[in-house]
């Protein structure tokens, strides 16, 4: 038995916003009894932590005090991760859009991103874990068993989080807007820019079913075992 398996592998699903990337991730990750790291919650716990304490989004220096300051701890659960700040329970508030828009803007800085990638790569360092983001084939952890990098259109995913969400905005064109403005921000921002591994699998789910593209992960990951 390889060391790889020993240790169990590690699988790092990347893409926008709206791809589907943790629900996959919770799925995979049950399925094969791993650990799902859902570093975006990361992200959104301390983007309300921001909101809390009126910290502006743009001062990098002193979202990472706050950032060093805090305890953020993901517990999994059947479809996501119970998500704590703190100590407490903060799941369903760091759902919301201001939260979600806030933390687009707190992930561009470069000495916030170093703090969480040293934190997700302690989460996963010992194996057996599916961590889902933006850069954790390319930074977190580059040489991860199985890179996916999942996409759709930009109008599917907007749509999507539109059906999630529909308290978001009157209207789901609203949505694809802000989705096309995130992808800006995560493509262009400076520290570890939203791409493709070149060594991972591209899933496009723009006309996939849910289980179509599970069923497609799953096979990627049957031929690395």
């Amino acid at each position: 038995m390889s060391a790889s398996t020993k240790r169990g592998l590690v699988i790092a699903i990347d893409g926008p916003a709206g791809a589907g990337k943790s629900t996959l991730a919770a799925r995979i990750a049950r399925a094969h009894g791993y650990i799902n790291i859902e570093t975006g919650a990361m992200y959104r716990a301390l983007a309300l932590k921001a909101i809390r304490q009126d910290v502006s989004f743009d001062d990098g220096d002193a979202l990472l005090r706050l950032a060093e300051a805090s305890t953020i701890k993901l517990e999994p659960e059947l479809e996501r991760n119970r998500v704590l700040l703190d100590g407490e329970n903060i799941s369903e508030r760091i759902r919301e859009q201001d939260v979600t828009d806030a933390a687009s803007r707190v992930s561009v800085h470069p000495g916030v991103r170093e703090w969480m990638v040293a934190r997700q790569r302690e989460m996963g360092e010992a194996g057996g874990v599916v961590m889902e983001g933006r850069d954790i084939g390319t930074k977190v952890f580059p040489n991860a068993d199985i890179k996916i990098f999942l996409d759709a259109d930009p109008e599917v995913r907007g749509s999507r989080r539109f059906k999630q969400n529909p308290h978001v905005a009157t209207e789901a064109h609203a949505v694809t807007q802000e989705m096309r403005e995130r992808d800006e921000r995560d493509r262009t921002r400076a520290s570890s820019p939203l791409e493709a591994a070149n060594d991972a699998i591209k899933i496009d789910s723009t006309h996939l079913s849910l289980d179509e593209v599970i069923a497609e992960a799953e096979r990627i990951i049957a031929r690395k075992k």
